[in-house]
């Protein structure tokens, strides 16, 4: 049996990341491609939606310290909720946590631009939780979705 186009093989965190990532700056909606034309007419932009999950995206910039080329140590992850997972109060400098995601997915990708193009993987979660399984405490406005590790908070506007 071959596997399906767009297959998402499950991943242990600390397989895929074995010394962390740290998000630089903050968890956002992942927002559908909008032309000027429909900027200019006021519509307003959509979220976009997981055709497997049918769950929203959003998305974060991570950096993985135990990358060695430093045009690979930085990429997205994107995270499938209903609502906005929340951020981690823990900085470390202005702008970048620590974490560790929660329901780890990877799916090969052809990365890069013409003649140096590489197989690379793009990694979805369900989740963000602080490292070393420490469930981080729960921000104000907050609430719990399934396991200690997994917070969440209702999108802003």
């Amino acid at each position: 049996m071959a596997l399906a186009k767009g297959y998402r093989f499950p991943v242990e965190f600390h397989e895929a990341f074995p010394r962390g990532l740290v998000m630089v700056g903050e968890i956002e909606p992942d927002l559908e491609y909008q032309s000027q034309e429909d900027r200019a007419r006021g519509k307003e932009q959509r979220q976009r939606v997981d055709d497997v999950t049918k769950l929203r995206q959003w998305k974060a910039t991570v950096t993985d310290p135990d990358e060695a080329k430093a045009k690979r140590a930085s990429f997205e992850v994107i995270f499938l909720a209903e609502v906005q997972p929340a951020p981690l109060p823990d900085e470390v400098l202005p702008g970048m946590r620590p974490i560790e995601l929660v329901g780890v997915t990877a799916s090969p990708k052809v990365m890069g631009q013409g003649e140096f193009k590489y197989l690379g993987y793009e990694y979805r979660a369900t989740g963000v939780k602080a490292p070393n399984g420490a469930p981080r405490p729960p921000a104000a406005g907050s609430r719990a979705q399934g396991d200690a590790g997994k917070q969440a908070e209702p999108k802003a506007g």
